[in-house]
């Protein structure tokens, strides 16, 4: 599997109760890591112990960073260089208000020259792998449609492409065709328009999708659960409830334990029950892509999941 980061950052996670504004906070728990949501999911695919690498942009001291922690954590990296230095993000999570705010830098300028040495990298990369992740946002000055032009190089190599990425990225890769896509409600509206008002709509939009060819549609609603759709059938999944502590790389994590579940031969059905665990058992724990198998695997029966008729507008027990 080979995981692609436009974006990668050092992650910071702050544990701060009572978290409010105009004050000074002495932080007591917190966690310093590599992030960026392909490196998420590559952490959570070597959990699972599916061979990955991870590549994409570093940058300077922070990017040394960020190999330094991947190496430790055993997952290989073949990254492109940059000028730039790579980003910050910092998450502050308030578990007295339950409440989770966000403060992510934008990224290293990306030259023109960065931008051709990482597409030949990947066009060198790609025929070594059967997938290929393309995850999270991307920095000024990569082309809007960056993705669209690596999923062309992945056609070209017979390799699965999964897109999860939003914007103008995502609208543009959508129309190269990838193989899955998992949008969220509001990445949906950079490619219809608008978010879909209800699990119908949304269903209405992942129809769309399969439409032009994407095989898999997966699409998260939040606490609400996820629904698949795809030739053969369509299912929705609710989460299980666990002790909140931090929603960061939880969809990252889905989307590595349905990977995981796909290539061991499991129905789409266990496929999306397995991703909706991974994604509750992140949420339990501190830091992104942190859960353990045993975490996911204690949750995988407490996913309920539901086949959709498709001539009936609503979820049918099977």
């Amino acid at each position: 599997m080979l995981t692609v980061t436009l974006n990668a950052a050092v992650d910071k996670t702050y544990r701060v109760d009572g978290f409010c504004l105009d004050r000074v906070f002495r932080v007591e728990a917190g966690r310093v890591v590599a992030g960026g949501k392909g490196i998420n999911v590559a952490r959570v695919l070597h959990t699972l112990g599916v061979p990955v690498v991870a590549t994409g942009f570093l940058g300077g001291h922070n990017g040394a960073f960020i190999l330094d922690s991947l190496q430790q954590e055993g997952i290989p990296g073949d990254f492109v260089w940059t000028q730039g230095e790579s980003r910050v993000c910092l998450a502050v999570i308030d578990p007295i208000a339950g409440t989770q705010t966000e403060l992510n830098e934008i990224g290293p300028f990306i030259h023109p020259e960065e931008v051709s040495a990482l597409e030949q990298k990947l066009a060198q990369l790609l025929p070594q792998f059967a997938y290929v992740t393309l995850s999270g946002s991307a920095p000024p000055g990569v082309p809007t449609d960056f993705h669209a032009r690596v999923i062309h190089l992945a056609h070209q190599a017979g390799v699965r492409v999964v897109l999860d990425s939003s914007g103008e990225l995502l609208r543009h890769g959508v129309e190269a065709v990838p193989w899955m896509v998992k949008p969220n409600r509001a990445e949906l509206s950079a490619i219809f328009g608008r978010e879909p008002a209800d699990v119908d709509e949304a269903r209405q939009m992942a129809h769309q999708l399969l439409e032009k060819g994407i095989e898999i549609a997966v699409v998260t609603l939040g606490k609400q659960g996820a629904l698949w759709a795809s030739a053969e059938g369509e299912w929705f999944a609710q989460p299980p409830e666990v002790e909140f502590v931090s929603a960061v790389g939880s969809g990252d994590s889905m989307l590595a334990a349905m990977l995981y579940a796909f290539i061991q031969g499991m129905s789409p059905p266990d496929i999306l029950r397995w991703g909706v665990a991974a994604g509750a058992a992140n949420a339990a724990v501190f830091g992104a892509g942190f859960c353990t198998r045993e975490q996911i695997e204690a949750l995988v029966p407490q996913v309920a999941v539901k086949a959709f008729d498709r001539h009936l507008a609503k979820p049918q027990y099977k």
